[in-house]
């Protein structure tokens, strides 16, 4: 166990030997890493500070309910008092007809109009606020209340949801899309820089082969150098996107402000970050273990 934690070390050593053997290019090669990875990382970040706005915003989707215009206040009573019970509603307002035809009659123009009406046209209304804003859950929720009795008419004021919702799902599959591409474009960076290692050692490669070398032996220190350029990329990329993010934190908070949103883009958590070197180092590795399998052969 000693033996192969030693080997390990010394493979490890000599990666680190080689890759900083030419600072220039293994530099511009982890830069480029970087930014492979880099622009997936910041489009993550990007969604989820949209997701977080439209988790704070305002304009929270609502479910309207009309009366009937006959319907007696005992019966609109009846569906305060069940609105207010239900497990789905966060939140009910009640509108009495009286009220809305008070305020109607205020607005410029219409003062006229109403008071030549023969009767109050306005139904009692409900403004229901859900506690799963979900369109699904929304829907569901609208199809219930249709059911009720007095119930004229149920609007569901969620069209902004869905249309969110939908931009929010295109993202993150053009982001996953985005990211395989970009992850393969990683993997075939490892695969030609391993390759070139390979070519300019074959003298070496070959010697240990006749003193009796393993080929697991062999192949060690270039998958160690596979790695090592997956998370210096991986590291590369954590750089750029908490560089992008302190860059524009001005900027956004400026715009922010003139429109009273709450807009921020927060620095990748440990979590992510972690996630981010750990799938970078893979990748690395991935393209080190294939270019191996490609130069050197299976066995």
């Amino acid at each position: 166990m000693k033996a192969w934690l030693v080997h390990h070390g010394r493979s490890a050593s000599l990666a680190w030997r080689r890759l900083t053997a030419t600072p220039v290019n293994s530099l511009l090669s982890l830069l480029a890493i970087g930014i492979a990875l880099a622009l997936p990382a910041g489009g993550q970040m990007l969604l989820s500070g949209i997701r977080d706005l439209a988790g704070n915003s305002t304009a929270t989707p609502r479910i309207s309910v009309f009366m009937n215009i006959a319907a007696e206040r005992a019966v609109a009573d009846n569906i305060r008092s069940r609105l207010e019970r239900h497990a789905g509603v966060r939140q009910a307002g009640f509108l009495p007809r009286e009220e809305t035809l008070a305020r109607m009659k205020s607005s410029p123009g219409l003062r006229d109009v109403i008071d030549a009406l023969a009767a109050n046209p306005f139904p009692d209304a409900f403004v229901v606020s859900a506690r799963d804003e979900s369109p699904e859950s929304m829907e569901r929720l609208a199809d219930e209340f249709r059911k009720w009795p007095q119930v004229e008419h149920v609007q569901l004021d969620s069209a902004w949801v869905r249309r969110l919702d939908a931009l929010l799902k295109l993202g993150r599959t053009a982001l996953m899309l985005f990211a395989g591409l970009l992850g393969g474009g990683l993997i075939a960076i490892t695969f030609g820089i391993i390759r070139m290692q390979v070519l300019t050692q074959r003298a070496e490669i070959e010697v240990s082969r006749l003193l009796g070398a393993t080929e697991a032996f062999i192949r060690r220190p270039f998958l160690y150098h596979g790695l090592l350029l997956g998370v210096g990329g991986g590291v590369m990329a954590w750089l750029l996107v908490i560089g992008t993010t302190l860059w524009l934190r001005a900027p956004l908070a400026e715009l922010a402000g003139l429109y009273d949103l709450n807009l921020a883009l927060h620095p990748l958590s440990a979590s992510d970050s972690a996630l981010l070197l750990a799938c970078a180092g893979c990748l690395g590795w991935l393209g080190a273990l294939f270019s191996l399998r490609q130069n050197l052969g299976q066995g």
